[in-house]
């Protein structure tokens, strides 16, 4: 599967840079190509600069609203954010446009954090002109929701979240939640956190949008999972996770046949669903999934029937009134892989809490405001027999 990404604001940016760089791997280790164009979009100069993989030129990185920010943000005022995009869409657009392998994308991902100003706001504006656009292309939402700390010190940070969450789920196909609380190492410094947080959003991708792509032979799965089975799970609210078991490079004098190594790859692969389903990511009951996949992948020689039936089988307990489909994709060394997708999810209790919040920090912000105009007011009559030099 290939995708357009085009990340907005600081964290957007930094994780479509992310999924550069993880094109670039793919194009080295595997002679494959998942990413036809990587984008960068902001209202601030500096976040632009801070970009290591994206191309440096303005049609890659994408400067937005200069006249009214001067290339400095918008202050996590999302409602101008969404203002900048509709004034200067024409710039993304235009860029999408000349990509060289536009052609070849089977869908658009578009990343934002919620929280933000830039990205929260502009997503959902341009998720609607890129689907008006394009319409036979899918467009998804990645959502990065914010830190707990965030949500506890700034009010503006849930309404600003449940603003785009309600913007964007009424025009994306889909909108893949990613809970930035779940990956934090509070014992790292800022820049590793964060680096390690993009890495980690990120990786998730990489067997399932390879997969479909592979040329070689022997890295065709008995049964592929391709950009269609991708578009027809993907739907409505989305969760995605990653697993991975250990497994010995090497295993002398051991009979292929044995029922303890057979009992042991199954493990192996249980393990590593096991993994996958604790860290989604966004904490869900797997039970309020109408869809899902999984893929496995793993040596060839690591992958059997009952392999597959197992990991299925699991999957379907916790989910049990979900459309399943699978794939296996002969390829890691070492390892046994196991990416799941949770989608077309009926109830997500984070998106509910941030929507029951913003009612409150409204009427937070409207008590506010009232208190400052009588204040002011206040200021304004003590000074009303001064005169003016004005």
């Amino acid at each position: 599967m290939k995708l357009v990404v085009i990340g907005f604001g600081q964290c957007g940016g930094r994780i479509a840079d992310e999924f550069a760089r993880l094109n670039g791997r793919a194009r080295m280790y595997r002679r494959i190509e998942i990413v036809t164009g990587a984008f960068a979009v902001n209202t601030d100069a500096a976040d632009l600069t801070g970009l290591s993989t994206i191309r440096s030129d303005f049609k890659h990185r994408i400067l937005i609203g200069g006249r009214k920010t001067g290339g400095h943000g918008v202050g996590k005022i999302n409602e101008l954010g969404a203002e900048i995009a509709k004034e200067d869409s024409d710039k993304i657009i235009d860029a999408i446009r000349i990509t060289p392998r536009f052609l070849e994308s089977d869908a658009f991902l578009l990343v934002a954090s919620a929280a933000g100003g830039t990205g929260s706001g502009s997503l959902p504006i341009m998720t609607q002109l890129i689907k008006e656009r394009y319409a036979d292309k899918p467009v998804y939402d990645l959502i990065i929701l914010p830190f707990e700390h965030e949500e506890n010190t700034e009010e503006r940070t849930i309404y600003n979240a449940a603003t785009c969450l309600k913007s964007a789920n009424s025009v994306a196909d889909a909108v893949i939640l990613v809970d930035n609380q779940r990956y934090i190492r509070k014992d790292s410094s800022i820049r590793n956190n964060m680096a390690r947080i993009n890495a980690l959003i990120v990786e998730p991708f990489y067997n399932l949008l390879c997969a479909g792509e592979e040329k070689k032979r022997k890295h065709i799965g008995a049964k592929v999972l391709d950009a269609g089975d991708i578009l027809q799970t993907i739907a409505g609210w989305t969760v995605i996770g990653y697993g991975k078991s250990i497994l010995p490079l090497i295993r002398p004098f051991r009979q292929t046949q044995h029922f303890r190594k057979k009992s042991a790859d199954t493990h192996k692969g249980i393990q590593a669903m096991d993994e996958a389903l604790s860290e989604l990511s966004l904490t869900c009951n797997p039970r309020d999934a109408n869809r899902a996949l999984y893929l496995l992948s793993a040596p060839a020689k690591e992958m059997n029937m009952d392999l597959v039936k197992e990991l299925g089988d699991y999957l379907r307990d916790i989910a049990p009134k979900a459309i399943i489909r699978n794939g296996d994709y002969p390829r890691q060394k070492g390892a046994l892989d196991v990416t799941v997708i949770l989608s077309e999810l009926d109830s997500v209790e984070k998106v509910k809490n941030y929507y029951r919040n913003s009612t409150d920090v409204i009427e937070v912000f409207k008590k506010k405001q009232e208190e400052l105009d009588y204040k002011l007011k206040d200021i304004d009559d003590a000074a009303k027999d001064i005169p003016s030099l004005l």
